[in-house]
């Protein structure tokens, strides 16, 4: 049974479509005070600090657990909660807890995890600021790291040392869209009592579902996919109740990187749409990937649902479909070339977010180390007719002199 089924009497296990859906519900399963009559079709926003309560002793009872009461809002809200519900039961997780931001998610994972003298394992080119925690800020207290090649599973195991207790993934990764064997990483780490984070935020829980791979903790920049609106910042992580429970004291309460009751409404809101967008949006990438590599002026594409991408088989076996972001490296090496195709571009907005329902553009201004090239450019396929999307990438195209180079695909 799944944490929204059970937190609902009397209900059958939902399954996913019956979750996006039913946000009319209470967790509780009682009726909303503030309505006329029976419950309000959307549930209403508890923007309140505080809860009063009728005597000290129901008081006491909500100070001895203020993770199963509404105490104050800093730990406890039902909007926040009914959407913590809705989040873990899209997870298949027992629990989950909602931040201000992906960072803020992503942050208190890790922290939650490892201590002074530590070591943790991360794929490389991970989220800028999930590398500044790892490279810049977690040093501060005695807790080092080691970036290795996430395609590689021996890799990984390799990089393990006796006191390693985290194991960082992104699957797919940003740009390149690497994967990692969740499955086999998952089972590599668990026999030297290692925690395994997984950001998911590409795949989205629709697509990928790494607990049952058996990954410890799955994050997301749900400001993305799962909002889908692009007026909001927010993260979430879901995972066991032991592990979720003791995040909540702990770096939740403690640093207090909450989520907003308002913000946690409109996320309710978009989580509604979030199954016709991500097919929407999954179809259409598609769609311009095929086409875009079949043009002599790309060079390459970045996309985990073509056949040309390295590890095709394994995102057809650990992923459900295909999702809204690829990248394409154009056949130049000047990186003025790809500036101005950007700059051609009308219907792909130039931002540096994704997962609304605009189509979005962003070049690799930023280069890798392990990756240079000033030729590659990120796209997000947005809910625009795909033959739209495809005429303004042919006339931006047009636009710029690019000579045909070999391909390597």
């Amino acid at each position: 049974m799944d944490a929204l089924s059970a937190a609902l009497p009397n209900r059958a296990p939902l399954l996913t479509e019956d979750i996006l859906f039913s946000l009319g519900e209470h967790a509780d399963g009682h009726e909303d005070p503030y309505a006329a009559e029976g419950q309000a079709v959307i549930p209403p926003i508890y923007q309140t600090a505080n809860f009063r309560f009728p005597n000290t002793a129901s008081l006491r009872r909500a100070l001895s657990d203020e993770y199963g009461s509404h105490l104050y809002t800093r730990g406890n809200n039902p909007t926040t909660e009914l959407l913590r519900q809705k989040l873990a039961a899209l997870e298949g997780a027992e629990d989950a807890l909602v931040f201000a931001s992906g960072v803020a998610a992503v942050s208190a994972a890790v922290l939650s995890t490892v201590k002074s003298g530590d070591h943790v394992v991360c794929v490389r080119d991970p989220y800028p600021w999930t590398a500044w925690l790892l490279r810049d800020w977690l040093p501060r207290f005695g807790v080092t790291h080691s970036f290795v090649d996430g395609t590689s599973v021996s890799a990984i195991q390799e990089a393990f040392q006796p006191n390693t207790r985290l194991v960082m993934l992104e699957s797919p990764n940003s740009f390149w869209f690497d994967l990692q064997d969740l499955e086999a990483i998952a089972a590599l780490a668990g026999a030297i009592d290692c925690a395994t984070v997984v950001d998911n935020s590409y795949a989205s829980p629709l697509l990928q579902n790494p607990l049952a791979m058996g990954i410890d903790l799955v994050v997301h920049s749900a400001s993305k996919y799962l909002n889908g609106h692009g007026d909001l910042v927010a993260g979430v992580v879901c995972g066991s109740s032991k592990r979720i429970r003791k995040m909540y004291r702990e770096e939740f309460q403690g640093l207090g990187g909450i989520l907003a009751p308002h913000e946690a409404w409109l996320m309710l809101r978009g989580l509604r749409t979030l199954g016709i967008r991500m097919e929407r949006i999954g179809k259409t990438a598609s769609i311009l990937v095929e086409r875009l590599a079949l043009d002599p002026r790309v060079h390459r594409v970045h996309y985990p649902f073509h056949p040309s991408h390295p590890q095709h088989a394994l995102a057809l076996r650990q992923m459900k479909g295909p999702s809204g972001q690829f990248s394409i490296e154009l056949a130049t090496e000047d990186p003025t070339i790809t500036e101005a195709f950007c700059d051609a571009l009308r219907h792909f907005q130039l931002a540096v977010s994704w997962g609304g329902f605009e189509s979005l553009v962003i070049p690799a201004i930023a280069k890798s180390a392990d990756h240079p090239s000033p030729a590659l450019v990120r796209f997000c396929a947005g809910l625009e007719h795909p033959d739209t999307l495809w005429a303004d990438l042919l006339q931006a195209l047009d636009q710029v002199e690019m000579p045909a180079m070999s391909r390597n695909k």
